[in-house]
């Protein structure tokens, strides 16, 4: 293991996260809103401490690293990031200790959502700004933003993409991964520009509207208001926010491709037609059932019914109703949504439906083999056969992302948290999806978790961005071997 390279790259993450924290430290500045001062304290330390890290361990630069060396540089540098970018909530004063603000730092990078606050709007604007930053950043991946940025991490820089992109069989535009890198971040920058003028034009200010771009995009789900993405009651607002969250949850690289070559670029794609399909039926499904027990009328149930799926289902985690409320069956519907996830190589989390599709057509298989034991049948996908290892590794994933799940919610239970609020806050908080049922409700927050349940969560919400591997392979006694 090249400890060497692996401590000069987290030394350089650590101090870009700091220099990312000079736009919310002017702004507030301009605002006067006396956060300024946790800002400048948080920029020095992660100066000092990346520069700690980096100087020592600058050369020599050339000698690249493996896939093992990738995967650590990727696990240690979100670790990181989400330890260093909790020191300006903890500096603010604003949260009960440490642990909070780690809490909140982590569940912004990894674009969960979760929140400890009980009154964010009490917040000064410069924290808030920095709240919704950070779910900008994490969305495309840090990672990814350093390759595209950062010209000597372009060796090695495909260890370092297998290891953040979320998708079983990751995608290059370009033979060059950092092209590839700074080429997803474009479109990322175009639909967050298109997203916040459309709701400028829409009436929401500008501080908002930027703050939500920032969060609706990267599907992470932190607001400006305490109720959420329900504070503004505008239906323009809603349609405008579903149909972004819908584009966030496609794989990055058909919106590239529709916007170079046009067509059917969406459609052609399996995986964006199963997203979609599934997305409409989950929205049927809820609103069938809304209309009559909860809303008496067909446009409430749809417009409160649809947003609420589509934010679970691209694990957004935005609010417009309180779900906890509703008819039993439709928040189990939303329950087995938290699971699913939208598009591989999308912002959102979850199992991601390219899986869902691998594993039924698999299982399927083994059902026709049953039949017809001497058939020959390969698992295909868009007309393509899906090969062994790929398969593999889905199930794989699939039995470690169950077996997390059940330990996280089994600590989170032993810790006194009610069966309800254990078994859904771990779903969310694995599937990058914030809210849940019970304690951690839409219009309830994470504060009531205990402090030891919090670190698990942080845990959980780091393992399900880097989806599992990257931070499990850490405790395979092997992987420290040379």
């Amino acid at each position: 293991m090249n400890w060497r390279i692996i401590g000069q790259m987290t030394g350089v993450l650590i101090a870009a996260l700091g220099c990312s924290m000079a736009l919310p430290l002017v702004w507030s500045l301009i605002c006067a809103d006396g956060s300024s001062r946790a800002f400048a304290l948080s920029m020095a330390l992660c100066g000092v401490v990346g520069g700690l890290l980096f100087f020592p361990l600058r050369k020599p630069l050339g000698e690249g690293f493996s896939q093992k060396e990738g995967m650590a540089i990727v696990g240690l540098g979100w670790m990181a990031v989400g330890l260093f970018g909790a020191f300006p909530f903890f500096f603010s004063g604003f949260f009960w200790g440490f642990t909070d603000a780690v809490f909140e730092s982590v569940s912004g990078f990894t674009t969960t959502g979760a929140s400890v606050l009980e009154d964010i709007e009490s917040l000064p604007q410069g924290l808030l700004l920095w709240r919704s930053q950070i779910q900008w950043i994490g969305g495309m991946g840090i990672i990814l933003f350093s390759i595209a940025i950062l010209p000597f991490l372009g060796v090695g820089g495909m260890q370092l993409y297998k290891a953040e992109v979320p998708s079983p069989v990751p995608d290059k535009l370009k033979p060059r991964i950092q092209e590839t890198a700074k080429i997803l971040w474009k479109v990322y920058l175009f639909f967050s520009l298109l997203l916040f003028f459309l709701l400028l034009a829409g009436g929401m200010g500008g501080f908002d509207s930027l703050c939500h771009t920032f969060t609706t995009m990267p599907t992470g789900g932190f607001s400006t208001k305490n109720l959420s993405i329900a504070h503004f009651d505008s239906l323009y607002i809603e349609v405008v926010i579903m149909a972004f969250m819908v584009l966030a949850g496609i794989n990055f690289t058909l919106h590239f491709q529709f916007l170079r070559r046009g067509g059917f670029s969406y459609f052609n794609d399996a995986e964006c037609r199963f997203f979609l399909v599934l997305l409409l039926a989950i929205m049927v499904g809820v609103f069938w059932i809304l209309w009559g027990a909860t809303y008496e009328s067909p446009g409430e149930s749809l417009r409160y019914g649809a947003f609420q799926v589509i934010s679970i289902v691209t694990t957004t985690g935005f609010a417009t109703a309180d779900y906890v409320l509703w008819a039993p069956a439709a928040q189990l519907i939303l329950l087995f949504a938290m699971f699913t996830g939208a598009c591989a190589g999308s912002t959102s989390g979850g199992m991601k439906t390219v899986r869902l599709m691998i594993c039924g057509k698999y299982g399927y298989k083994e059902l026709f083999f049953l039949v017809h034991p001497r058939a020959v049948r390969e698992v295909k996908l868009g007309g393509r056969v899906v090969p062994g290892g790929v398969i593999h590794g889905v199930l794989g994933f699939m039995a470690l992302y169950l077996g997390v799940y059940v330990a996280g919610s089994l600590l989170l239970a032993a810790q006194g948290t009610d069966a309800v609020t254990a078994l859904t806050a771990a779903a969310s908080a694995l599937g990058n999806v914030g809210p849940g049922f019970g304690g951690v409700g839409p219009a309830e927050n994470y504060a009531g978790i205990p402090q030891a349940g919090k670190w698990v969560l942080s845990w959980l919400m780091l393992m399900g961005r880097l989806e599992i591997y990257t931070l499990i392979i850490f405790l395979v006694p092997e992987f420290w071997r040379n």
